[in-house]
């Protein structure tokens, strides 16, 4: 694609154009390019793959807001999105996009109150955003009307379906006109999106634009073959040794997210975890903590990390490995953004090393082996770093008491003594080598034999369990995704 094409080249609005420029938008990213051309001339429905953070709202949300008509009042698009963030985060990037047109925006989401959305859907919406549940809620109160919709946008379309929301979604379709766009945006394209796409759009265009991973080349990659109960160990060694960690850490289960944040809590780090069991307040309460530095951790399942876009991660760290290679690129586009340098690490634990492979094959990344730094290189470290900080503090001005106190403290003739108590006293056990045992180099989990089975096998799905064992059935008709087992950590 042209990368001097700014947005006027796309048959863009004066106004609209006019709040891209207020947003400092001048350039249309990859997947702007190739749709918004398309859904403002065209008249056919889209399937594209794009991830978060690609500007992906803005590529169908232009055209929407540009062809339906201001102050109409009724629902003539509804975007659908998985989760209660990215639903938010959808509907302030459309307000913001909108200009000075008189269209109404309502995000409809769980644990908003429904007396407010009852409320402004009466008075007259004309884009509504929802999450599925809460949009079959409205469906069968009839307070929620499709019947002149011209867009529906499935935004996360795989997500959505790995969440077992297929039925909701076919349910809403039953509601909307014949005579209408359906636009499918999906980080992934699982067979289930596809036959989705076949069931319930007519003739579409398919629009690919590259991925993170491949883009991303400031973002470096590497792994460490490690025993699933030196985990933790493993993650508070790197934290020690980075003295810029901001991280976000996945886990793939709810359980796993809270026993983490426990466990680093507990060790002084300012931490949060967020799964689909937090509520809607605490939510964003948590994003806005780790938003502003307060916390600089973030414990995270792979559904309640979806919609979340933040800037300057310095890590995203696999604690668990993702069930897919497109979930693995999907997870490390996170860090390395606008030409900052991230990194991307993980835990390759036992039965794993089938999906590293997978990886590998599937993205042709340079995902490098690498070994854990031992007790004393993260003590030398750390030494360093203080040595530093006691000298970075001897330049700045100090009142004269401290100089007067100092002098006393000299004229005992224990300064080094002194000098150590003090360093003790303001830095504490950082030094406490016993922190740090050794954590060994596990043993290749496979046999050789079943290895090279293993890496002779196409790649399907991950299943989260070791190599033996086979798949079962997925957890909810037509979803395409395998159910991953609950597993307690070894701390």
């Amino acid at each position: 694609m042209n990368s001097k094409l700014k947005f006027e080249d796309l048959g863009i609005s004066a106004d609209i154009l006019a709040a891209l420029t207020q947003k400092g938008f001048q350039h249309p990213t990859p997947i702007q390019e190739q749709t918004i051309p398309l859904l403002i001339s065209g008249e056919k429905d889209i399937v594209a793959q794009a991830q978060t953070g690609t500007g992906k709202t803005a590529a169908y949300g232009i055209p929407i807001l540009q062809r339906i008509t201001p102050g109409l009042g009724r629902v003539q698009a509804i975007v659908v999105a998985p989760t209660r963030e990215l639903a938010s985060q959808i509907a302030e990037e459309l307000e913001s996009l909108k200009a000075h047109r008189d269209i109404r925006i309502l995000p409809v989401y769980g644990g908003q109150g429904m007396d407010t959305q009852l409320r402004l859907l009466k008075k007259g919406v004309d884009i509504v955003v929802a999450t599925p549940g809460r949009a079959i809620d409205h469906l069968n109160r009839k307070t929620l009307k499709l019947d002149h919709v011209q867009f529906v946008v499935l935004d996360e379309a795989d997500e959505m379906l790995n969440m077992g929301f297929i039925d909701d979604i076919e349910t809403m379709l039953s509601h909307v006109p014949e005579q209408r766009r359906m636009l499918l945006y999906s980080a992934t394209m699982p067979p289930a999106i596809l036959k989705l796409a076949r069931k319930f759009m007519g003739d579409y265009d398919e629009v690919k634009t590259e991925t993170k991973q491949q883009s991303a080349i400031s973002v470096e990659q590497i792994f460490y073959e490690i025993n699933e109960k030196d985990k933790l160990r493993a993650l508070r060694r790197l934290i020690d040794t980075e003295p810029e960690f901001y991280a976000l850490v996945f886990s793939r289960t709810r359980r796993g997210a809270d026993l983490l944040s426990e466990k680093l809590s507990n060790m002084g780090l300012d931490v949060e975890a967020l799964h689909g069991d937090v509520s809607q307040s605490q939510r964003e309460r948590i994003l806005a903590k780790f938003k502003g530095g307060r916390a600089t951790i973030l414990i995270a399942t792979d559904v309640a990390a979806r919609g979340i876009d933040i800037s300057d991660l310095s890590h995203v760290i696999n604690f668990d490995m993702p069930d897919s290679p497109e979930a693995y690129v999907h997870r490390i586009g996170r860090t390395g953004r606008a030409g900052k340098t991230g990194k991307a690490i993980s835990f390759v634990a036992g039965g794993e090393w089938h999906k590293m492979q997978a990886i590998m094959r599937m993205t042709k990344a340079n995902i490098t082996k690498a070994t854990l730094p031992s007790g004393n290189a993260v003590i030398e470290m750390k030494r360093q770093a203080m040595a530093e900080a006691v000298f970075a503090a001897s330049d700045k001005e100090v009142p004269q008491q401290y100089h007067t106190l100092a002098q006393e403290i000299l004229a005992s003739g224990k300064p080094k003594q002194v000098l150590a108590s003090l360093l003790q006293l303001h830095f504490g056990t950082r030094l406490d080598a016993s922190v740090y045992p050794v954590i060994p180099e596990p043993e290749r989990f496979q046999q050789s034999w079943k290895r090279r089975e293993f890496e002779s096998r196409p790649y399907k799905k991950f299943s989260g369990r070791g190599p033996n064992q086979s798949d079962k059935k997925p957890h909810r008709k037509g979803t395409g995704f395998s159910k991953n087992k609950s597993k307690s950590y070894a701390f």
